[in-house]
């Protein structure tokens, strides 16, 4: 599907904005409560790998990132103004939020995340477009810092042993399911979670017209990406092409795939911004397709 919005992180297709090698896939066992579905991606799997990423998100590296949008501004456009209504606020850092980092066609980007229950304990939620290039092949190097704060790493950083993506997403960049997941490695013995002690749970097939609070990191411009930003609201159903949540918020670029909490469950995450639509955030619907990506993790 093809529309006019903006890419808050990568490329949407004909006139969208988004907020923002490939390795042999890692085979996953079948079994009770695990559908067939798309196949996680191996990432950092070696001792090696994990210690290679590491080293690469030197702190000039992270601050250098950039929000994928800045790579298509001048064909694409960005969002700008807005109702004070839709303004973000900014929020004091969480440990169940942190910024992404990742690498693209030897370019580096920044994306949000939020940590999410998960039996492995090590589950970081974000968009699609924050570990696919939708379509193409998954990103490389991604990390993801919880309680990132100007340059601030007080969790320390984990990457990822595996990405994750719908099929929709990953096959043709289709926004409806724009979403992603990273199994985050073990640091110093522990999991991501256990960590930063705790986790939000993901629920799906709640239905429309939500009050939601939306976190992310936004960079594009009037914001640096260094601190934590949160809009809150309620959301209707986009009416221009998409089944997406729809919400008032003037984060921008850097914010993709930060948590959208209801009921202090995780339903939907920043996704992306029609051109000419001012201060207004969409978020994918999490419905079946969502929930079965799921099953494929936790």
């Amino acid at each position: 599907m093809r529309r006019t919005s903006s890419l808050l992180a990568g490329a949407l297709g004909a006139g969208a904005l988004v907020l923002s090698l490939v390795a042999a896939p890692v085979a996953t066992a079948s079994g009770p409560g695990r559908s067939h579905g798309p196949t996680p991606h191996a990432a950092a799997t070696t001792p090696a790998e994990q210690q290679r990423v590491l080293a690469y998100w030197t702190p000039a590296r992270m601050k250098s990132a950039i929000p994928r949008e800045k790579k298509y501004v001048a064909n694409k456009g960005k969002p700008g103004g807005g109702t004070s209504g839709a303004q973000a606020v900014q929020v004091p850092a969480s440990p169940l939020f942190g910024k992404v980092f990742f690498t693209e066609k030897g370019l580096n980007y920044v994306c949000s995340g939020t940590v999410t229950q998960s039996s492995s304990g090590s589950l970081v939620t974000t968009a699609g477009h924050c570990v696919n290039e939708g379509p193409g092949a998954y990103v490389t190097n991604f990390a993801f810092v919880p309680k990132y704060e100007n340059g601030n790493r007080p969790y320390g950083t984990f990457t990822a042993a595996s990405l994750l993506t719908t099929t929709e997403w990953r096959t043709s960049g289709d926004f409806n399911h724009d979403i992603g997941f990273a199994v985050m490695n073990p640091l110093a013995g522990k999991t991501l979670a256990a960590t930063v002690g705790g986790s939000y749970p993901i629920a799906f097939n709640l239905g429309y017209g939500r009050t939601f609070d939306a976190y992310g990191y936004p960079q594009a411009s009037p914001y640096d990406g260094q601190t934590l930003w949160k809009c809150s609201g309620a959301t209707t159903m986009d009416t221009r092409g998409s089944t997406d949540n729809r919400l008032p918020c003037s984060m921008t670029g850097g914010s993709s795939g930060g948590g959208w909490i209801t009921g202090g469950q995780l339903n939907s995450l920043n996704s992306f911004g029609y051109r000419g639509e001012k201060d207004v955030m969409y978020g994918p619907y999490f419905g079946s397709v969502e929930q079965s990506l799921y099953t494929q993790v936790d």
